[in-house]
């Protein structure tokens, strides 16, 4: 069983128009693995409350000082008690959970993601980066239109401070204006020609059912290693 950990609320961070993080500081140490996830406690009196007791992946680095968790708000109960967290507030998490997650070994990897996907991604290529591992990262993300794109500074930031991390953006709306990003979904063709080396890579993908299901089927049609493909299927979706 998890631990159940007092976090303080201490800051709010606008990712998109519709996606934020959230950050908060431990009352005690907290060991997890990048890629790994926790249950918010907003109800601990009744643990199966499943509107206000939900699962979000760590969006930070295992080497912060704080925990942060990144969600697209909504109008459900848990999205609005989570928007309307103050500065100093405590909140309740059992933690860590998840076995898709980031290894040294893994020198060669990349990520199938789609929209709030992203969330522990970011983790582990924070990790990745700060800590100057070799691991070669290839980050495959899609979203509706560019406005969508979460963690877009970050993520073009690594790009530039770590050569050993790539990302490569997909926008599925017909008004795409940057000629850099690929027009479309994630497909068979655009894995193929960006990654030679596929079958060398592990895999990860992270999302909601669907868009697990189908990158998962994606893998297989290309040829992936089974061994080689990680997913998690966010909860609640």
């Amino acid at each position: 069983m998890p631990d159940v950990i007092e976090l303080e609320f201490n800051q709010k961070i606008d990712r998109t128009d519709l996606i934020k993080s959230f950050r908060f500081y431990p009352k005690k140490a907290l060991s997890f693995q990048p890629g790994q996830f926790a249950r918010i406690l907003f109800n601990q009196n009744n643990l199966s409350d499943q509107e206000l007791n939900k699962y979000l992946s760590f969006s930070s680095s295992p080497d912060k000082p704080y925990l942060e968790f990144t969600k697209k708000i909504s109008q459900s109960f848990f999205s609005q008690k989570l928007d309307s967290l103050a500065k100093g507030d405590s909140v309740f998490i059992q933690a860590p959970l998840g076995n898709c997650v980031f290894r040294k070994e893994y020198k060669k990897i990349a990520f199938l993601i789609g929209g709030i996907g992203i969330t522990p991604v970011i983790s582990i290529l924070s990790y990745i980066g700060e800590k100057g591992l070799d691991s070669q990262a290839v980050l495959f993300y899609s979203n509706k239109d560019e406005n969508q794109i979460a963690f877009r500074k970050e993520l073009n930031r690594w790009q530039k401070d770590y050569p050993n991390i790539r990302v490569i953006y997909a926008v599925t709306s017909p008004l795409l204006k940057n000629k850099n990003f690929f027009q479309g979904r994630i497909n068979q063709e655009m894995v193929a020609r960006e990654l030679k080396d596929f079958r060398e890579r592990v895999f990860f993908i992270f999302g909601p059912p669907k868009m697990v299901e189908a990158m998962s089927r994606l893998c297989d049609e290309i040829g992936c290693s089974k061994e080689k493909i990680k997913k998690e299927n966010f909860v609640g979706y």
